[in-house]
């Protein structure tokens, strides 16, 4: 099918790179209109350069709530309506170094700093996406967790918690908007290991590259890392009329992890 996204306006933040442009792409491509948002404005712009005339970069720091009503004053402004939010901007809080994550060592600045762009930034897209949706009675909130939003990681506390909170709160939207009456369907969508930027600092460029790689997915039963834009073809799903009866669903893309236990691939009997 074509143009799945026709007449629609759409936002995504942290859509600079990884995942929110692999969305981006994916929505131009079946019709919409796209406002890419980051922090990062170089290549933000870049994004929207190659998406060319359907799509449009503007700053957001999603932490920043005078910034979200900012960008959807000026969204509706020019386009008149809202009709689908991908809240996918995240960070893992590994960013800038290696630090303490565990639930023993972890700094509350440092477990704050998570949560403010994980979980506040989830919130504040979802208090303005619906207001912007509200006058139609229609949309679609999509919010990208994680698959470690459904099991502990004991290095990464924060960054679990955070993504287990964002898989709750989609339900509650999707509970409040259908007892307001109103048609906005808010899902989650919870990816395991998607090869974006943020793997980078572990893979590292040298030989052992691919071991590196291989051992990161050796407990995933489809042996290898997901892409990008696996996670934006069940986005452009949950964006399109095709999936209007879906909301407060969660949806994993783990390659098989939380199936049951990592399969070993069958060897052929050559006797």
């Amino acid at each position: 099918m074509a143009n799945r996204l026709l007449t629609k306006t759409t936002l995504v933040t942290g859509a600079a790179q990884g995942i929110g442009a692999a969305i981006a792409r994916a929505f131009v491509a079946e019709g919409a209109f796209v406002y890419v948002t980051d922090l990062n404005d170089e290549l933000g712009h870049a994004v929207a350069a190659q998406l060319g005339d359907r799509a449009r970069y503007l700053h957001l720091d999603v932490r920043d709530e005078d910034q979200w009503q900012q960008v959807t004053q000026q969204l509706l402004a020019e386009r008149g309506r809202l009709d689908v939010l991908v809240n996918n901007a995240g960070i893992t809080g590994f960013e800038q170094g290696v630090v303490a994550h565990d639930p023993e060592h972890a700094r509350l600045a440092d477990w704050q700093a998570v949560h403010r762009t994980n979980l506040d930034g989830v919130f504040l897209g979802c208090k303005y996406g619906i207001r912007a949706m509200r006058p139609a009675g229609a949309g679609s909130i999509i919010n990208i967790s994680s698959r470690s939003g459904l099991v502990g990681i004991p290095g990464a506390a924060a960054y679990a918690a955070s993504k287990a909170a964002v898989r709750n709160h989609s339900k509650t939207v999707a509970l409040y908007c259908a007892e307001q009456g109103l048609a906005i369907r808010c899902n989650s969508i919870h990816p395991a290991a998607v090869l974006t930027p943020m793997w980078e600092p572990m893979l590292g460029n040298g030989p052992d590259r691919e071991a590196r790689m291989a051992a990161l997915v050796r407990d995933t039963p489809l042996r290898r890392f997901g892409q990008p834009e696996e996670v934006a073809a069940l986005a452009l799903l949950l964006a399109s009329d095709e999936a209007t009866y879906m909301t407060g669903s969660e949806l994993n893309l783990d390659g098989g992890l939380l199936a049951g236990s990592a399969v070993t691939p069958a060897v052929a009997d050559e006797s």
